[in-house]
């Protein structure tokens, strides 16, 4: 089983740097895109620069629970893109992949996607929920343990990528993560084996320095990966606060424009 799908669990930094697509051990280093849902948007995703390819899975017709997986981000809830299709197009490529799910339904048909090409597909596969309520979190999370055991039951070496739902208001100071919140989460991937990303707000992430730093030593099987919202206040020196006090190999950046391209030049890595 490790030989045959190692791949898919590789470390993000190693798999690039033995592809030749990336020069050091930095996780800014990684190029995303962001959504690449729907035909047009994958081909763009496809065709772009990027190194990782985030897009999010929903169930036609979720609410019957009998439809096919399709690429839409709620409150889209219809898509001209399949999971199916989608991951035909992107198998012939060396792009690593990360599918967000916002909900359990479609899960298992999605894993069930996955295993049928794992021969083909070898290479990174990052699997996304919200499984905890996080800071100014209102969205319901997806239940941990059904989302876990469905995940590792079809796929067992995928990378988790376990987030907390969270809110950022403006004009208002907004709290980071809390110790409860980052050792509910410990305790809940203390018995996985397989590599964990943690999903953190940028907006967020300063303020929570202590606990996040905890959470990484915890294991090293451990990485962070940075993620803005839409209207999110934050400043490039959050970000560089952030290098400063983490290991640089164990913190990725999908991070929004202009910020991404003012965050990278700030560090002296080619835009």
């Amino acid at each position: 089983m490790e030989g045959e799908l190692g791949a898919w669990s590789e470390n993000v930094l190693d798999y690039f740097l033995n592809t030749n697509q990336i020069k050091t051990r930095d996780g800014a280093e990684i190029i995303w895109y962001h959504a690449a849902n729907n035909k047009l948007q994958m081909k763009e995703a496809i065709q772009s620069a990027a190194h990782m390819i985030e897009a999010d899975v929903l169930l036609c017709g979720e609410e019957e629970g009998n439809g096919e997986p399709i690429m839409a981000h709620p409150p889209e809830t219809n898509s001209d893109n399949t999971l199916q299709a989608w991951l035909n197009e992107i198998v012939n490529t060396k792009k690593g992949i990360k599918l967000d799910f916002k909900s359990l339904a479609a899960v298992k048909p999605s894993m069930m996607l996955l295993e049928g090409i794992k021969l083909h597909l070898r290479r990174l596969v990052w699997i996304n929920a919200d499984i905890l309520p996080g800071p100014n979190g209102t969205n319901a999370v997806v239940d941990a343990k059904r989302f876990l055991d469905t995940v590792t039951s079809f796929c067992p070496d995928v990378t988790l990528s376990l987030g907390w739902t969270t809110g950022w208001q403006p004009q208002q100071c907004n709290k980071g993560y809390s110790w409860a919140m980052v050792k509910e989460m410990a305790q809940i991937c203390d018995a996985l084996t397989q590599p964990v990303t943690f999903p953190v707000r940028a907006a967020l992430v300063r303020q929570s320095k202590s606990e996040l730093l905890w959470l990484l030593q915890k294991s090293n099987r451990y990485s962070l990966t940075v993620w803005t919202g839409r209207h999110d206040k934050y400043s490039i020196e959050d970000l560089l606060y952030l290098r400063e006090n983490f290991d640089k190999s164990r913190i990725y950046y999908d991070i929004l424009e202009p910020q991404n391209s003012k965050f990278r030049k700030a560090i002296g890595i080619e835009v």
